[in-house]
């Protein structure tokens, strides 16, 4: 009684598909996969980063988000 047969996980597992559906969950899966694999390339690219701005640190680095952007400086306006 306290431990979990397999029938009580088939069980569990009819429920939540009667639940959910298969294409949410089908979604639900593609997400996490995505999710878990952006946090990858995001650390391998943490761990990297330091490394390529320490080799040339003079270069200022240029973020596109899409070409809509519009790239313009900014002055401070004095008064006379």
């Amino acid at each position: 009684m306290g431990s979990m047969s397999i029938w009580h996980w088939v069980i569990v597992l009819v429920v939540v598909v009667l639940l959910f559906g298969t294409k949410k969950l089908g979604n639900v899966g593609s997400d996490i996969g995505k999710a878990v694999k952006g946090f990858k390339d995001g650390v391998k690219g943490e761990e990297e980063k330091p490394a390529s701005t320490a080799a040339n640190p003079a270069q200022p680095t240029q973020q596109v988000a899409d070409k809509s952007t519009i790239d313009v400086e900014t002055r401070e306006k004095h008064r006379s």
